[in-house]
């Protein structure tokens, strides 16, 4: 049994190491899009990519025939969602070509213009309903069209937070300006 499971064991590696040589690069890609890190210093989404493809990795003999490549593009989708969605601001100005963009709007911007993947698809692996998908994609788009100086910085924070927002007034509630 022994000599079976090593076989086992090195065609799997093998077949791993294939797969990463011929999509790594375009997953690293993805990663450094969605932590809104310059190409040269990646070292976040490197780690991201790292973990993603550990998770493939573990579950490489359970596959059967699903794409590898899939499957490494929702763990990536799926670790950036848990580490990054509980921080709504958008990333540092002058870091990567989406960091005006909020996380979430990082994520379904890449998933569904970068790499092509369906509404249904997107909104069944984040977990959101197809039209808040659409519209994700539409403000994110917008505000990549958008002019710097017309980027709203209040955008993203909750609206008691948003200056000019005194406590108990109609803006702090969310009942308008």
């Amino acid at each position: 049994m022994g000599k079976r499971r090593a076989a086992r064991d090195e065609r799997r590696t093998r077949e791993f190491a294939a797969f990463v040589a011929g999509a790594g690069g375009r997953l690293l890609h993805v990663a450094t899009l969605l932590t809104a890190e310059p190409p040269q210093r990646c070292v976040a989404a490197e780690r991201l990519l790292t973990a993603a493809l550990a998770g493939t990795y573990a579950r490489w003999d359970q596959l059967r025939g699903e794409d590898p490549y899939e499957r490494t593009r929702q763990e990536l989708a799926a670790r950036f969602a848990h580490s990054a969605w509980r921080h709504r601001h958008p990333g540092p100005p002058g870091h990567g070509p989406l960091a005006a963009l909020t996380p979430q709007e990082r994520l379904v911007l890449v998933l569904r213009l970068h790499e092509g993947v369906a509404e249904e698809v997107t909104a069944a692996t984040l977990g959101l309903p197809p039209d808040r998908v659409r519209a994700v994609c539409a403000r994110a788009v917008a505000v990549l069209r958008a002019p710097d100086h017309n980027r709203d910085p209040d955008r993203d924070r909750p609206r008691d937070q948003r200056a000019g927002a005194a406590p108990g007034s109609r803006a702090a509630e969310g009942r308008g300006p």
